[in-house]
This record gives structure tokens, C-alpha cells and sequence, in this order.
């Protein structure tokens, strides 16, 4: 059967071009292997010198430091393997296949012999080649020529040679790319502002309730400044404490009639609320622990202390809590507990926790624990504040899925599959 190297997406320019050319990889690039036989032993690394690239280089992306480096007599003795701007690394162990380009503000270097160098040829795009070589299909490609178990290897370079891409003209080529990249701008320009988000929500939080040894917060809002300073209670005289039962992995249902919330699902999929429940059940409420809106569970044991110390409040009733969660229904504001309690009281819980290979955390350790509270009120202000916050980051990393989605999407139309 022959194959058609058309894309299901073409921008209208290029649609009577016909199809793209299947080109062996050693046609589009030179490429070079890292140096083997110890030319890039840890002895002769020097505080100040050339940068040594490395796999972290091709896996994240991220030029900003680097751990080893050479002077300018081995650098002259490594020189085939010092990279340029615009050339590609591949990792070649570990992580297989990951891409990176070396950006236009690169630091002089070499590769070491964890990395692939491609220098993309005459009449050849580097960021199209880029974005072919992370295409699902050539992704697989390479891992398919990989050796190893849980570390892969690439067999030899030879075998990467020979691995076929489809190639349209320069022009379109470009416009590809140039699509492309205009969208990885836009989703580093959404992380960033998700990173910032989160560090605005850090800061609050350091700022909104006292930190160790403190008895008040640093900042209160305008219409509590005059208000009493917080006052210091146990949880005990906040609280009264239950443990949750039964819902184990088994008893999960996809189309349940009871929701439910497994302790599991704290460290993988709730924050600090819970109003959307991800998990339901066909087992009796009356043999389980249901919820009151304004519960806070935390997990009764898990793998490490830090782990275990992850609150969240229980915003709807009805709600059956498992086995291993510490429900503590609280007579303050429970959104304003779980945000308290996941912050400047993390490291206190968790050294509560006793435990080796297992971590367990009981009721009468977390009775002891003694927190500072303002009035109703303003325990409603910080909590709402703080909730908002959530919903924004939680929107922008939506937003941010969505678009990778659109990506990969995009790619898989613009690019024509090469079938064996």
C-alpha cells in the first residue's frame, strides 16, 4: 500500500503543492553523539569555564545554569561536540527522545555523552524538524529503537540516522513552525502568569495568619484592624473528631448513587475545598460516615509525615468518608481551618505523624494541636479570599490544558502520518 504524505490540515497556500517528501533524518541534519570513554570525567570540571549540557537540558528545556563545566584547553579538544544557537539536543538515556533548542542567548559549551546533537542542514526549518521528531509517531519511532528496561539507551546513532520524516517545502515548512510556535508563546505566556498566581497565594498565606511563634498576621484587612488580636485555642475546643469507614478501591462505581471520598484522593485530586466529588458508590449509607458541609479531613496515614499533613474542607453534605480519613467537624470556619492548617501548621502536623515505612496520624495528636483564630468574620473573609484565588488558578491551568490540547491536536493534523 502506498503512502500519501499529505496532511489532514493545509494552510490553503500549499494545497496544490502535492505531497511531502519522506526524507531520512541524516538528509536534515548532521548529527553527533556525545563523547564516550571518559573525555568528561567529574575530575576535570573547573568552577568557571565552558558549560557542559547535559539530558536536564534537552528534558526541560531550561538554559539557566549549569552544574559542570571546562576550561578552554578541553573545550578546543571537544570542539565537534560544542553546540550552536539553533541546534537541537536529543536525550539518549533515561528519558528518551526529549527535545530542547539551544536558544539564541546560549552559553558556549559541549554535549556530554548523554545527548544528541542535530544541526539542521541547508533548506531545512530547526524548529519544524523540532516539532516533526515530537510528533506521536516519530516519538514512538524512537523509543521503539531504544534498548533497556527502565532506562532506555539509544542503540546507535546509525539507527537514528535512518528514521524517515516527512518533509514539505521550506516555505511551508516555516509557516508550520511559525504556527507553532506563536502557540508555545501563548501557553508560556499562560504558565507564567500560573506561576505567579500561585506565588501571589503563597505570599497571601504568609501574610493572612500568623506564622511560627507569631500570635497575629502580618496583614489584616481594613475592617478587622481595630478588631481584638486572634485568640489561641486546641483544636479540642474547636472540634469534635470521627473517623471515616469502609469505601475501599473496590467498592468504587462509575455510575454510583453515593459519592464519596477516599483518602487516597486528598494527596491526588482535592485542595483545600471539595464541592465536586470525583468518586461515587453503590455501597448502603447506613453503614458509613457521611459528611456535613464545613467537615475538614485529613488523611490518617500515608508515605511520608509532609504527605499526611494535607486538610481539605467538605463543602457539601452527604458525603460518605472512608476508611483512614480523620474528620474533624469544627465549630469555626472549616475552609479557613483546612487553608490554616495546610500552612503555617503543615510542618507542626506532620511532626505528629509516627510511622516508618507507613505514616499514620491519630485524633487524640491532632487534638493537641494549637492554632490561633480570629472572629467568625473575618475567618470568612480570608477564606473567601484565599477560595478565589483557587478558582483563578484553577481556571488558568485549565486554560493552559486546553491549549497544549489544541497543540496536539494542531500537530497531528498539520503533520501527514508515515504508516509502516
Amino acid at each position: 500500500m502506498n503512502k500519501v504524505l499529505i496532511p489532514e490540515l493545509r494552510f490553503p497556500e500549499f494545497e496544490k503543492e502535492g505531497e511531502w517528501k519522506e526524507k531520512p533524518l541524516d538528509d536534515v541534519c548532521k548529527l553527533v553523539r556525545g563523547p564516550f570513554g571518559g573525555s568528561l570525567k567529574k575530575e576535570i570540571f573547573v568552577k568557571e569555564g565552558y558549560a557542559v549540557y547535559e539530558q536536564s537540558h534537552a528534558i526541560y528545556s531550561n538554559f539557566s545554569s549549569f552544574r559542570y563545566r571546562i576550561d578552554d584547553e578541553k573545550y578546543c579538544e571537544l570542539k565537534r561536540f560544542a553546540v550552536k544557537s539553533g541546534d537541537l539536543i536529543m536525550s539518549c538515556s533515561g528519558t528518551m527522545g526529549k527535545f530542547a533548542m539551544i536558544p539564541k542567548d546560549y552559553e558556549q559549551g559541549v554535549i556530554n555523552q548523554a545527548l544528541l546533537k542535530l544541526t539542521t542542514k541547508k533548506g531545512y526549518d530547526n524548529s519544524f524538524i523540532k516539532m516533526s521528531l515530537e510528533t506521536n509517531d516519530n516519538q514512538n519511532k524512537l523509543l521503539s529503537q531504544s534498548a533497556g528496561g527502565a532506562i532506555k539507551n539509544v542503540v546507535s546513532v546509525s539507527q537514528i540516522r535512518e528514521l524517515e520524516l516527512a518533509i514539505p517545502s521550506s516555505k511551508e515548512q516555516q509557516k508550520i513552525a511559525n504556527c507553532l510556535s506563536s502557540l508555545d508563546e501563548v501557553i508560556t505566556a499562560h504558565s507564567l502568569k500560573l506561576d505567579l498566581l500561585k506565588d501571589h497565594k503563597r505570599g497571601l498565606m504568609q501574610n493572612l495568619f500568623p506564622q511560627e511563634g507569631e500570635t497575629a498576621p502580618k496583614y489584616r484587612f481594613p475592617e478587622f484592624v481595630n478588631d481584638d488580636k486572634w485568640v489561641e485555642k486546641t483544636l479540642d475546643e474547636v472540634a469534635t473528631f470521627l473517623k471515616g469507614k469502609g469505601v475501599s478501591k473496590s467498592d468504587i462505581a462509575e455510575n454510583g448513587s453515593l459519592p464519596c471520598i477516599r483518602y487516597g484522593e486528598l494527596y491526588t485530586h482535592y485542595n483545600e475545598t471539595i464541592s465536586v466529588i470525583k468518586s461515587y458508590t453503590n455501597l448502603s449509607a447506613e453503614d458509613l460516615v457521611l459528611s456535613k458541609s464545613n467537615d475538614v479531613i485529613i488523611p490518617a496515614s500515608g508515605e511520608t509525615q509532609i504527605d499526611i499533613a494535607t486538610a481539605s474542607c467538605v463543602l457539601v453534605d452527604g458525603i460518605a468518608l472512608g476508611g483512614d480519613l480523620n474528620i474533624i467537624r469544627t465549630k469555626i470556619n472549616g475552609v479557613f481551618l483546612s487553608y490554616l492548617m495546610n500552612n503555617v501548621k503543615k510542618k507542626e502536623i506532620a511532626q505528629l505523624a509516627q510511622g516508618i515505612s507507613v505514616v499514620h496520624l491519630y485524633s487524640n495528636q491532632l487534638k493537641t494541636l494549637i492554632i490561633n483564630i480570629p472572629k467568625p468574620k473575618e475567618q470568612q473573609k480570608i477564606a473567601s479570599c484565599l477560595s478565589t484565588l483557587d478558582e483563578l488558578i484553577k481556571s488558568q491551568a485549565k486554560k493552559i490544558e486546553q491549549l497544549k490540547q489544541h497543540k496536539k491536536g494542531l500537530m497531528q493534523g498539520l503533520f501527514p502520518k508515515i504508516n509502516d
